[in-house]
């Protein structure tokens, strides 16, 4: 199966985009893919805002994209765009640091007002990138996004269904098992 890159964009240690991604990577685990998790905001500040190429930090995250058969690009809306953590990490990364992969763009923000930003701010960066293939992404509610006591994280049922969806179409797109079951289904 495929090995994906699973970015979260949040400048949040608590964040809801973090915990939504980490919830889509199980999901992701079970179709048989391997997954490896890239919180940005553990990245040095030093590095990312002084847009140190040769940082160990940044290296290893350009490698982990170079090796990656597929992305999932997690980010906080704000002020209408993907976060500037998020931004800083893109910048960091070779102009065609996407070229061949499959790209799954998710965002999450307060307001359906910013619910555009996946194809308007983000979407297009991607593409820039040289992302073969960018899949519907989806925007999620932050009040779609809850977190108990003991760090559970429940999702709106509309919500998780969809999420669902962009995700299979996601793993299908790199080969999935979800791609097996539907051909021999």
């Amino acid at each position: 199966m495929a090995t994906i890159l699973s970015v979260s964009g949040s400048p949040s240690a608590t964040s809801r985009t973090a915990r939504l991604l980490r919830h889509l990577d199980q999901r992701l685990l079970a179709q048989g893919h391997e997954v490896i998790p890239l919180d940005v905001r553990d990245l040095p500040a030093e590095a990312l805002l002084g847009a140190d190429f040769r940082h160990p930090a940044i290296v290893r995250a350009t490698a982990l994209v170079e090796q990656a058969d597929g992305v999932v690009v997690g980010t906080p809306i704000y002020k209408a765009a993907y976060s500037g953590l998020l931004k800083s990490l893109l910048d960091l990364l070779p102009q065609y640091a996407l070229t061949g992969k499959t790209v799954l763009p998710l965002a999450t923000g307060g307001s359906t007002a910013h619910v555009l930003a996946i194809d308007y701010a983000l979407r297009p960066v991607l593409s820039s990138m040289g992302a073969k293939h960018i899949v519907p992404g989806w925007f999620t509610l932050d009040k779609d996004i809850t977190v108990g006591d003991d760090g559970t994280l429940t999702v709106d049922p509309g919500s998780s269904e969809a999420l669902t969806q962009v995700t299979d179409h996601f793993s299908a797109a790199l080969g999935g098992r979800t791609a097996l079951l539907a051909a021999t289904g």
